[in-house]
């Protein structure tokens, strides 16, 4: 999700979109829902286009080769969208994921540190059969807030505070807005692909239940359980959207549990600030795109 301004601002956007999550759609939660009516048609064995929209928690960055230009966009090609190609083995697979993407740049040309990315909506044609999306969080603007957020106190919630000062919740309307644009663009993917399936893919789990894991995530438990409560939020409002947009829906959050940034190196799946594995903090590693993947593929395989 982080956007690319140099690595350390990549890590401050992650920092803060990996903390995130709180149940707003708790009755679907741990779902991974097709869209009402129908499956769509088939897209595998030699059939069908795939395409690939969204941010760096779906290119997954540096948990394997570089795939694909510009080469600021960090795909690798072990993301979760690769693994599901490589499974259904479609005629044509196009993969235009970017790291630091938002909604807005799925229609409008995207620069990275290393060349500029078409808008990704342009790989969706009158052939496409099936497209996923995964995008929102970056809308929310979350750059700059790990500095602001870390704190020396092990219960501090200094953010929390801040973003819900005067009764509102300044992220909860960032994140309703961004939903108000992912439904625009399933609309425009609609209008480019009438016959395509689409299907679009959540969050994982990036922080255990409880008060994270002070000081090796420098993040006071009030601000971990109020940033968790976010992202949880961000996922029900993408699964609201879907279910409106007669699309799909891949919850990642279920398979994912346990798996957290807090979790022994041996079963982490979502790496902390200093990575131990082959990806970027606070972002999947390999493990944890293909528990993507898996869940992507029980809705569409």
């Amino acid at each position: 999700m982080a956007k690319k301004s140099g690595g350390g601002g990549f890590l401050i956007v992650v920092l803060v979109l990996g903390i995130l999550g709180y149940a707003y759609y708790d009755s679907q939660k741990g779902s991974s829902a097709e869209p009402p009516g129908s499956s769509g048609p088939v897209t595998g064995d030699g059939t069908g286009r795939y395409v690939a929209l969204g941010d760096s928690y779906t290119s997954s960055p540096r948990t394997g080769n570089r795939a694909g230009q510009p080469e600021g966009c960090d795909r690798s090609d072990n993301n979760y969208p690769s693994l599901v190609a490589a499974d259904i083995s479609p005629a044509e697979f196009v993969d235009v994921s970017c790291s630091g993407a938002t909604t807005a740049d799925l229609e409008s040309a995207q620069e990275t540190d290393e060349g500029t990315n078409p808008p990704q909506l342009d790989a969706v044609n009158e052939a496409t059969t099936l497209v996923t999306i995964g995008i929102g969080g970056n809308d929310v603007g979350l750059i700059g807030l790990a500095g602001e957020c870390g704190s020396v106190r092990p219960d501090g919630a200094k953010c929390r505070d801040r973003f819900t000062a005067g009764g509102g919740d300044e992220l909860v309307d960032r994140i309703n807005t961004a939903g108000d644009r992912l439904d625009g663009t399933i609309g425009d993917v609609k209008a480019k692909a009438p016959n395509a399936r689409v299907v679009v893919v959540g969050y994982p789990t990036i922080l255990p239940d409880g008060d994270g894991c002070w000081p090796t995530l420098p993040i006071g438990s009030g601000d971990v359980n109020y940033f968790r409560g976010i992202l949880e939020q961000l996922n029900g409002k993408l699964a609201e959207v879907a279910a409106s947009a007669q699309a799909g829906y891949v919850d990642t959050a279920r398979p994912t549990e346990g798996h957290d940034l807090c979790t022994d190196s041996g079963d982490r799946w979502i790496e902390g600030v200093i990575p131990t594995s082959k990806a970027i903090g606070l972002h999947p590693n390999a493990k944890g795109s293909e528990a993507m993947a898996d869940a992507v593929l029980r809705v569409v395989g």
